[in-house]
């Protein structure tokens, strides 16, 4: 059976739809499975080992829909849902299961604070779109696939961070998503270990004020390094502190603690870190008292959450749900999970 699977943007959502592609991938036989994605997140797709061929869409939406025709695929898994991915399905003609983005409740809860929406994490939401096949979820979390040619090297960062650091991750796709400059420069002073700051090339003069403070504990690693040299670190750091973003779930993927700083978004929209029951369940039993990942956000704010996505600024103009952040707490869960 010949699958198609459409997942277009981001970093974060391809990687949580890694469980979807592996389980079809090894529980349907005959399954020959094939992503649609935007060409800008190649590295991402291409070293997956679960994937047997990848389609990219960069401009021309009706080139890649005659590309497809060709294909001639028996089934559709639209983990994307939008108006594009419609026009795909209606031109294909096949049969196609869509994944439900809860659009309606998400409005009520960003617009009335009225939570209606599941306690279910979206990796869940996704697998459910092949209940049809007799898929079950494998418990095996996240998958991320790095290149030998994308592994970081030693040399690649400073000698003081050999022996172990924290990765800080200070980017994020829209401002009400991350902690403001310094917040940011608070926290880093507040943390007595090594530091590596993980972002891209829009974050890297953010990065070097940061750094600038104490540059032999803090390496600024922001528009240094390609998406899977940068999931490399990621995957090397003995914990990671994000803001809600795609490296956050990069962490998972490589099982890595994860500290995250929730903004304008909260995890009740189902996009917290997602481990797998399997790891979760072993790292549990050890470890009862320290989840392996933890959260901080500002509660009893009116206004949050404000967005299913983020805007560039504070639409209140006070930007409490990142102001208000406890510095303090946060280093002390860093802490705790260093010390467990």
């Amino acid at each position: 059976m010949k699958f198609l699977i459409i997942r277009l943007s981001s970093i974060g959502d391809i990687v949580l739809t890694t469980p979807v592609i592996r389980c079809l991938k090894k529980q349907v036989v005959t399954a020959d499975v094939h992503l649609l994605t935007k060409a800008s997140f190649r590295a991402l797709a291409e070293p997956n080992k679960y994937i047997d061929k990848v389609h990219y869409l960069e401009n021309d939406l009706d080139a890649v829909i005659e590309e497809l025709k060709t294909e001639d695929f028996d089934y559709i898994i639209d983990l994307h849902h939008n108006l594009r991915t419609l026009k795909i399905k209606r031109a294909l003609g096949k049969e196609a299961f869509s994944f439900n983005k809860l659009n309606i409740e998400k409005w009520l809860y960003t617009n009335f604070k009225i939570n209606r929406l599941p306690d279910t994490h979206i990796v869940d939401r996704y697998l459910e779109t092949l209940t049809s096949f007799g898929i079950k979820n494998d418990g095996a979390g996240l998958d991320y696939f790095i290149p030998e040619k994308d592994r970081v090297q030693e040399k690649d960062i400073p000698a003081s961070h050999h022996a172990g650091y924290i990765g800080i991750v200070i980017g994020a796709a829209l401002n009400t998503k991350k902690m403001p400059l310094h917040k940011l420069q608070e926290l880093c002073a507040a943390i007595n270990h090594p530091i590596i700051l993980l972002g891209g090339k829009e974050d890297a003069e953010n990065g070097q004020l940061i750094a600038a403070a104490n540059p032999y504990k803090v390496y600024n690693a922001c528009g240094k390094f390609n998406l899977n040299e940068s999931a490399d670190l990621v995957r090397r750091a003995k914990l990671i502190i994000t803001h809600d973003t795609g490296l956050m779930h990069v962490a998972a993927a490589f099982k890595r603690p994860v500290v995250s700083v929730w903004g304008n978004t909260v995890p009740e929209f189902g996009m917290y870190p997602y481990y797998g029951k399997n790891y979760t369940l072993a790292i549990s039993k050890n470890n009862a008292d320290i989840p392996l990942f933890q959260m901080t956000e500002v509660k009893g704010l009116s206004c949050r959450p404000c967005s299913k996505i983020g805007y560039k600024k504070c639409p209140k103009g006070h930007f409490k749900c990142m102001e208000q952040q406890d510095i303090a707490g946060i280093v002390n869960m860093v802490e705790r999970q260093l010390h467990k």
